[in-house]
């Protein structure tokens, strides 16, 4: 007999028929004599409609009622999905965050987790009963109710499934595994039977949405097999693990992209000690954060340095460095928006060299000019214009042999969390 946590985002609870196709899911697996845990987002665009209310009321909410407000959702689905079990003749009870023992730091909005005492949930489990916990939330010290941000629920059944010390997480979304590339712009994309924890994490980061980037780093630190798969079918899915084989001839895993890039460029700036920390710690202290960075060469003493951050915070971002001219001279920022992030991945790049050079000839016989570049052991990225985004993707897909013969099917809408 296995333990076993099971995660369903909004997509695959997003009506009662698929609500029922989950139960029915989770009763396979419970009547083949395994513990289920359970974790649920909230139904289809449930949060959506609840931000949407709350900005007709208040334009700028508090975070404590957001938290309030948004918690909601995700018990709705638990206490749904508990109902349809129990109305197929079997035994489960619905928990919240805080009731399943998830304690996080005090910070609304996107706190994360401190810890876990899961003692409801092993006396549940040992009572012959599936456990159905509310993604996304868990409360504080001081009983204050938090959310995890963007890719909690991901975040919590990974951290559940470590302090329960389960013998695997599964997570289900709307395709049946990792894929080399968005199926939706590659429709031969390849899917991965396994991928390493850093390779997952990288591709995370760099604008993949199957995993959140937290949820893999808890994962590869408490050493969880992940596995994720559909929720539409009964397909193998792809496996998530520490070390993956590698497949002849394939150096790069996957292509992953990031459609929302901004870059800043600083121009004339006093090529003296302390100044990249002046411009970053002033960003990081207004909540931006900074993704690549690129320093020109001095000349008379003077350099220019650009760097990316989302494109939702590039405005803020010029307003902070405004703001500390007089602590940091410069002659004078450029901003520019609209670009995007291409990147590949493998750890096979480490030990075949030219694999960059691969990629920048790829996207030079496009006509596309490249503006920035990034490198590490296991990826390279590009920013780029994005008009051409897709065509850059399916030629680097190309380029390193990642097409298969087969067409993805994808179904249902995206995960919301």
């Amino acid at each position: 007999m296995s333990l076993i946590v099971m995660k369903f985002g909004g997509s695959s609870v997003g009506t009662t028929e698929r609500m029922q196709r989950v139960a029915q899911r989770i009763v396979e697996n419970r009547d083949a004599g395994h513990q289920v845990v359970v974790v649920v987002s909230a139904m289809g665009d449930t949060t959506d409609d609840l931000i949407d209310q709350s900005k007709r009321l208040n334009s700028n909410p508090p975070a404590r009622e957001m938290d309030m407000l948004l918690t909601t959702g995700e018990q709705i689905s638990v206490a749904l999905l508990s109902m349809t079990i129990h109305a197929m003749g079997r035994q489960a009870v619905s928990m919240t965050g805080w009731q399943a023992g998830i304690r996080t730091e005090p910070l609304h909005g996107k706190a994360r987790i401190t810890d876990i005492r899961p003692d409801r949930i092993h006396e549940a489990l040992e009572a012959g009963g599936v456990v159905i916990v509310a993604g996304f939330q868990g409360m504080t010290e001081q009983g204050e109710i938090t959310t995890l941000g963007r890719g909690g629920s991901d975040t919590t059944a990974v951290a559940l499934a470590a302090a329960i010390k389960a013998d695997v997480c599964e997570i289900f979304t709307d395709v049946d595994g990792i894929y080399s590339t968005d199926p939706r712009v590659v429709k031969n994309a390849r899917k991965l039977p396994e991928i390493s924890y850093d390779e997952m994490l990288e591709l995370a980061h760099l604008g993949a949405a199957v995993l959140h980037p937290r949820a893999v780093e808890y994962a590869k630190h408490n050493n969880v097999k992940l596995v994720v798969r559909s929720s539409f079918t009964h397909n193998e899915g792809t496996t998530v693990k520490e070390e993956a084989v590698m497949e002849q001839g394939i150096v790069v895993r996957g292509i992953a992209f990031d459609k929302d890039v901004a870059r800043i460029s600083i121009l004339g700036v006093e090529d003296v000690p302390g100044v990249l920390a002046g411009v970053f710690g002033a960003l990081a202290d207004g909540g931006i954060d900074v993704d690549m960075i690129v320093q020109s060469g001095v000349l008379d003493g003077k350099a220019d340095f650009s760097f990316t951050v989302a494109g939702g915070d590039a405005e803020q971002a010029v307003s902070i460095i405004a703001g500390i001219r007089a602590e940091v001279p410069y002659r004078e920022t450029t901003s520019e928006t609209g670009l995007v992030k291409v990147s590949i991945v493998g750890a096979g790049m480490v030990s075949n060299p030219g694999v960059a050079a691969r990629m920048f000839r790829a996207i030079s016989d496009l006509g596309v000019s490249i503006k920035m570049v990034s490198t590490s052991e296991i990826k390279t990225s590009c920013v780029i214009a994005a008009e051409p985004l897709q065509e850059v993707v399916r030629a680097l897909h190309t380029t390193y042999g990642l097409d298969t013969a087969e067409q993805v099917f994808v179904g249902g809408p995206s995960e919301r969390r």
